[in-house]
């Protein structure tokens, strides 16, 4: 099983930019899919981002071109940099890993992120 620690969360006025990053251990890291997923309070969680050992990536509708997810397979990490932040991205957000192979799934323990002036 995977151990994933995000960080890069916190307090960003709207317009702002944060990038959040996930550090994953072990080696199954270069043939996960990875993503990041949110949930805001009352809500259910969703689909921000994803990418394939491939590095094909997909958002979800909402991003609109201001997220971008990245990985680094030398450094077993994964990235979400995203800019123009709205106050309808306050969420907490999750880093994922889906090993394809085996179907088994790891959660990271989830950053906030709260985009408020």
């Amino acid at each position: 099983q995977v151990q994933l620690v995000e960080s890069g969360g916190g307090l960003v006025q709207p317009g702002g930019s944060l990038r959040l990053s996930c550090a994953a251990s072990g080696s199954m890291f270069r043939i996960a899919v990875m993503g990041w997923y949110r949930q805001a309070p009352g809500k259910q969680r969703e689909l921000v981002a994803s990418i394939n050992p491939a590095s094909s990536t997909k958002y979800g509708d909402f991003v609109k071109g201001r997220f971008t997810i990245s990985r680094d397979n030398a450094k077993n990490t994964v990235y979400l940099q995203m800019n123009s932040l709205n106050p309808e991205d306050t969420a907490v957000y999750y880093c994922n890993a889906y090993n394809v192979i085996t179907r088994g799934s790891s959660w990271g323990q989830g950053t906030q992120v709260t985009v408020s002036s």
